[in-house]
């Protein structure tokens, strides 16, 4: 696996489009603050961390609307291995004119891009989320 961010997206997006209640990713750091993002910008109901040393895993659970449609309609990711994408402070994009959120590595940790623009840090913009 050559983008571990990548391959957390996709199996986002698949579980959601084929209604699936839970999906399990690997384990890193990165991923396990893109995840807590996500619970905190209320995209997804709860994460937890199972397993132990080299076999942790991260238990995402989905969160849907009442009529069972998925709350995440699009994860896009941005700067890949191949072509990575820094924006600066002012350069932060607002996804869906502030509905979504635009998620960043920045000097500062990963952040929302709320929260960059509050902290006034650009970064490595990660991937667009809503």
């Amino acid at each position: 696996m050559t983008d571990p961010i990548s391959d957390l997206l996709t199996r986002i997006r698949n579980a959601t489009r084929a209604g699936h209640s839970k999906v399990d990713v690997s384990y890193s750091k990165i991923k396990a603050e893109i995840v807590r993002l996500l619970r905190e910008e209320g995209y997804i109901n709860n994460y937890k961390v199972t397993g132990e040393g080299y076999h942790r895993t991260i238990r995402i659970y989905l969160k849907y609307s009442q009529s069972s449609e998925p709350v995440i309609q699009n994860l896009q990711r941005i700067s890949k291995p191949g072509r990575r994408v820094y924006v600066g402070v002012d350069e932060i994009p607002r996804p869906l004119n502030g509905l979504g959120i635009c998620i960043l590595s920045t000097s500062q940790g990963i952040l929302t891009g709320k929260e960059a623009r509050r902290k006034r840090v650009g970064g490595e913009l990660l991937c667009i989320v809503y």
